[in-house]
């Protein structure tokens, strides 16, 4: 990981969308700071396409969609994106899986709560697990004291014990039965809400994140950027960022932000820039 320092200036100027998770990445110990929240503005007043990438639930995604500054966002680990039409007071939902495939992946999600909470003393489904439509999130030290490492990796195992897929973040290890992440979700949305290839076009995208459910991403995008704290896992991450803040969780999102926003300014070329248009 290199400081953001060392991101080419012209790498930094043609930067069109930030995608970027939200625990401890734009929040700092459960807080969301004024100044990040700001950035958030800025960088869509500015004409970059925001997008949180996020492992909360779709209640949360609700309200993020509709009242902060962002174009959409991606939520539960990759399970769906919504993005508010605010011209024609209008919700996309676009799911990976449908009503039916969900309900059932509830029921087997409610098996494998029962048995980590019996295998794992101190773990505890999380409190936003109501507001939850595909994934089950067990909370290790959001709301509980926070568990030693082997108590984590005992509920990844009891996940994969019963075929569903893991990841683990900052404050959840959040499960499902599906085969979907963070980035073939973020690979819809770019493509059916901005008009995108991802693939083509991911050298204009920086991603934001801390933990190691944010790997795909870190490992698919090539100007990714973690906040400092993603120095925390190494060893327990798969996939590392390019770049590194120097602050943590908050602060180091504003680091980014303005990194960015400075070379956008800054920037005197002539050469076309990638248009991006919201396609809803």
């Amino acid at each position: 990981m290199k400081p953001l320092s060392a991101m080419p200036f012209a790498t930094r100027a043609e930067i069109r969308c930030v995608f970027t998770d939200i625990d401890d990445t734009i929040t700092t110990e459960g807080r969301l700071p004024a100044a990040a929240y700001a950035a958030l503005e800025r960088l869509s007043d500015a004409g970059l396409v925001v997008v949180p990438i996020t492992g909360r639930p779709a209640g949360w995604c609700d309200m993020v969609a509709r009242f902060w500054p962002v174009a959409g966002v991606v939520g539960e680990n990759g399970a769906f994106y919504f993005s508010y039409d605010h011209a024609k007071r209008r919700m996309i939902r676009r799911f990976m899986l449908d009503a039916t495939e969900r309900a059932e992946g509830r029921k087997r999600l409610e098996r494998v709560a029962q048995q980590v909470l019996a295998d794992v003393p101190g773990a505890a489904v999380a409190s936003d697990q109501l507001y939850r439509e595909s994934d089950l999130a067990i909370d290790f030290c959001e709301d509980v004291p926070a568990l030693p490492q082997d108590a984590v990796d005992r509920i990844v195992s009891v996940f994969h014990e019963a075929g569903a897929i893991a990841k683990v973040s900052s404050i959840h290890v959040n499960g499902w039965f599906g085969s979907y992440d963070k980035l073939s979700m973020t690979r819809l949305f770019a493509e059916e809400i901005l008009g995108l290839d991802l693939e083509r076009n991911k050298d204009r995208f920086v991603y934001c994140g801390d933990s190691p459910n944010d790997a795909p991403m870190f490992r698919f995008f090539p100007n990714a950027c973690g906040v400092a704290n993603v120095q925390d896992f190494v060893g327990r991450i798969d996939a590392l960022p390019a770049y590194i803040s120097d602050s943590r969780g908050g602060a180091g999102f504003v680091e980014i932000a303005n990194m960015i926003l400075d070379a956008r300014s800054a920037d005197l070329s002539t050469q076309p820039r990638l248009s991006v248009h919201i396609q809803h």
